[in-house]
């Protein structure tokens, strides 16, 4: 058994749509074909302007039209005149109104009204997909992975409960013997008490892998809009060089740092398992791509490059000049704990506390506001964390370009550096 995964960007239209079907067409096999699909192109960020609170109600009509509109069209011009489908949506879209009048849009509310919410985006493409797969003659089984991807209820973050979540996937094997294609939805599950939690934002690979893990698949394969794993993001860089092969663990280490191919928490599952990962392209599906697994060295041995923008350094001091000792530590990765927030970089000194992390609105302005209760707080913003691994000399200069360096962290290996954006 294999397990494919396919991104917002590989259906995001109704030749996107095509193109996957002709992909999971071709690898079929005795055995079904797990689908793990994603929200059809930017869904997630126009549910997420749908969360209760997030916007006034005059833009969530329109952003609850073009919802609509956006799906039923790709529906429309895959299966044109098929009712089935649209009653499908129309159910699905009903299901959000209702949810999102129950809700209360409350700050203390937020995480779990998002889950509730935003998890819609991954029930509708799958659901078009799944009729559009059946409208080919793909007999295909349309899974609730929030029945069988279970977790606590830590919204937005959910945690997998592997006891359960085996139990629940294991009946997938069970399946009936006429099924090609077993379709399921990237990063959402559900609680015992069936609730509904996300695995964190881009976390459908994630899901990919726990399916993998539970199902003992014979392999992952990955279809991105770019052909393997780069060693930049050909957003920042011209000429980029594909890596044909990474081990496992320069994959965690790459992944923990931000590389936006994969998610972080994707590789250790596959790797308990020893279970290989292929990145490959859904645009050239035939080229062979990157493939992750137990190799010995990065093959080629080349520089890798990992940008994460918005960023914002906080400097945190006690307010009597004391030392930051354990104490006051415990104190800080409490509060991190608390409002959930992940530290990308850290460093302390005797009389300060620094951390870079992700500038997230609905987040850090809670945090700031809690550690100035108890410390004092600087703060810069519009910064970039930039990651090498495998540097040289040459190479941090030409990245940093004469911009001031505000932290700078160098091990074996890795350096990291804290600098304004371009």
């Amino acid at each position: 058994m294999k397990v494919f995964k396919f991104g917002g960007a590989s259906v995001n239209s109704a030749d996107a749509v095509r193109n996957m079907a002709q992909i999971v067409q071709k690898h079929l096999e005795t055995e079904p074909l797990v689908v793990v699909v994603s929200a059809m192109g930017k869904t997630t960020n126009l549910l997420e302007k749908l969360v209760p609170g997030s916007s006034d109600s005059s833009t969530m009509h329109e952003l609850r039209q073009q919802l609509e509109d956006y799906h039923r069209n790709i529906a429309s011009e895959l299966m044109s005149g098929d009712n089935k489908i649209q009653e499908k949506i129309t159910a699905l879209l009903s299901q959000i109104d209702i949810m999102s009048a129950q809700l209360k849009p409350a700050v203390d509310n937020y995480n779990y009204n998002y889950d509730q919410v935003v998890s819609f985006g991954e029930l509708l493409s799958t659901t078009i997909i799944a009729h559009y797969l059946d409208h080919l003659g793909i007999r295909a089984q349309w899974i609730d992975a929030r029945q069988v991807i279970i977790t606590d209820d830590h919204y937005r973050e959910g945690h997998v409960d592997w006891m359960a979540t085996q139990k629940a996937i294991h009946s997938l094997r069970q399946s009936n013997n006429q099924v090609q294609v077993i379709l399921t939805q990237g990063f959402i599950g559900g609680t015992s008490q069936h609730f509904t939690t996300t695995l964190g934002r881009e976390g459908s690979d994630y899901s990919a892998a726990i399916l993998a893990y539970c199902l003992d698949a014979e392999s992952v394969t990955i279809w991105k809009d770019v052909p393997g794993f780069l060693n930049a993001d050909p957003k920042f860089f011209a000429d980029t060089v594909k890596i044909s092969q990474i081990p496992y663990n320069e994959a965690i280490e790459l992944a923990y740092y931000g590389a936006s191919v994969i998610h972080p928490k994707t590789v250790k599952p596959i790797q308990n398992k020893n279970i290989p990962l292929y990145i490959r392209s859904f645009i050239t599906p035939d080229d062979e791509g990157s493939s992750i697994g137990d190799y010995k060295t990065l093959v080629p041995e080349t520089p890798l490059y990992i940008f994460k923008n918005n960023q914002i350094l906080l400097s945190i001091l006690p307010r009597d000049y004391s030392f930051i000792a354990e104490d006051n530590l415990q104190v800080i990765f409490g509060l991190l704990n608390e409002v959930g927030i992940r530290v990308n970089l850290m460093q302390n000194s005797a009389l300060s506390f620094s951390i870079c992390v992700d500038n997230n609105p609905q987040r850090i302005g809670i945090l700031i506001e809690r550690l100035k209760s108890l410390f004092r707080v600087r703060y810069n913003e519009n910064l970039q964390l930039v990651t090498i691994r495998y540097y040289n000399q040459q190479v941090i200069d030409s990245i940093v370009a004469g911009r001031p360096i505000l932290l700078e962290q160098r091990s074996r290996s890795t350096e990291q550096l804290i600098v304004p954006c371009r």
